[in-house]
């Protein structure tokens, strides 16, 4: 593997500055770029590290904190290894921070992210790959539809909430998406229910998307974290492959 360079970054927004992690390997040389968004607990070791690996790989990757507008990372008070008795009280402070990042401004910072990237020294010229977990799958695909021009390719893990009644869904953006699209969903996920997931396929291919979604027998939601309960050696290796293989036919 490739030897790698992290280092913490801050991004110019409409709407303040967020901080970030930036991973490429260490040679320097422009590469393909992801933007990595993250899940709800939040930029945190397990995320680094995940980043690293991406850049190991040879990928220039940013990771974004997306509840920067309520401060610097870690905006949340994480034990080391988030167990199941913990989760309540941790989503107590989570879901109201979750709950004002509306679409509208999520867009607003994807674009900025997009933006920052596109003049990153280490960033490759072109469009960009997306990968999301939990939340951040759900931001991965408004962003693909969002910004279909800067987005080759976008993948979502336990994604939650993807193809709601809501009228703004993100599965309703789908007819703008260009990119290539993968989902791996958790098969014991109440997130996204089965209708969930008939719909957002639907959705996508009624749409003429390039995409492969798939459910991952014995995963829970947030099955790809290693600093959690949820984690699933299985689903994360499965996760891995598919990423890397979709990375692999973008670039």
């Amino acid at each position: 593997m490739t030897s790698v360079q992290g280092t913490d970054v801050d991004i110019p927004t409409e709407d303040g500055t967020a901080d970030a992690y930036l991973t490429h390997p260490a040679d320097g040389e422009p590469r393909p770029a992801v933007l990595l968004y993250m899940d709800a607990f939040g930029l945190r070791p397990q995320l680094r590290t995940m980043a690293d690996r991406l850049a190991e790989a040879g990928y220039t990757v940013l990771v974004p904190n997306v509840f920067y507008r309520h401060g610097r990372a870690p905006v949340f008070d994480l034990p080391e290894f988030i167990d199941t008795g913990a989760r309540p009280e941790i989503f107590e402070s989570i879901v109201p921070v979750m709950q004002a990042l509306t679409p509208e401004a999520s867009m607003r910072d994807a674009d900025a992210y997009l933006r920052w990237l596109a003049d990153c020294p280490v960033a490759a010229g072109g469009p960009v790959a997306l990968t999301g977990y939990c939340m951040g799958a759900r931001l991965s695909l408004l962003t693909a539809g969002t910004y279909p021009e800067r987005v080759a390719a976008a993948a979502g893990f336990h994604g939650g909430r993807l193809a709601t009644d809501s009228p703004d869904s993100p599965h309703l953006v789908a007819e703008h998406i260009t990119a290539e699209l993968y989902f791996g969903h958790a098969d014991q996920d109440p997130s996204l229910p089965v209708e969930q997931i008939e719909r957002l396929e639907t959705a996508l291919t009624e749409a003429g998307v390039r995409h492969h979604c798939e459910v991952y027998p014995g995963a829970g939601h947030g099955f790809t974290q290693a600093d959690s309960a949820s984690y699933h050696r299985e689903g994360d290796e499965r996760h891995w492959a598919a990423l890397l293989d979709l990375l692999k036919r973008t670039f």
